[in-house]
């Protein structure tokens, strides 16, 4: 596994804690432009898994990098991808996905592209 994981109970207080401080909490949401729409954490950013390549040169290398899709399936592959073929070391899957999220009763956005 070159990638690590955490579930949404481990990721809310990281984001909590960057938006009380200010500080962008890079999640990268790899979900379809409607499925985001339809509802995505808060300040993530929309980067679908088909533009995944065309769009690698967004996506930082340095600080935690949160990956996250509906319920962790497509954010594992695009996680997988980007530490293989790109040489990130600093991603972080987000197991259960939107869906977990959503259920756990957090803040959630809808509308718009990031």
């Amino acid at each position: 596994m070159m990638f690590d994981s955490i579930d949404v109970n481990g990721l809310y207080p990281r984001w909590l804690t960057a938006r009380e401080k200010g500080e962008e909490c890079m999640i990268i949401d790899v979900r379809m432009p409607e499925e985001f729409a339809s509802g995505h954490v808060p300040g993530a950013r929309l980067i679908a898994l088909n533009t995944l390549m065309a769009r690698v040169h967004e996506i930082p290398k340095q600080g935690d990098v949160f990956v996250i899709c509906q319920a962790g399936g497509r954010s594992a592959q695009a996680a997988g991808y980007l530490a293989t073929q790109c040489g990130h070391d600093n991603l972080i899957n987000v197991a259960g996905g939107t869906q977990a999220w959503i259920q756990a009763g957090y803040p959630v956005e809808t509308g718009g592209e990031a």
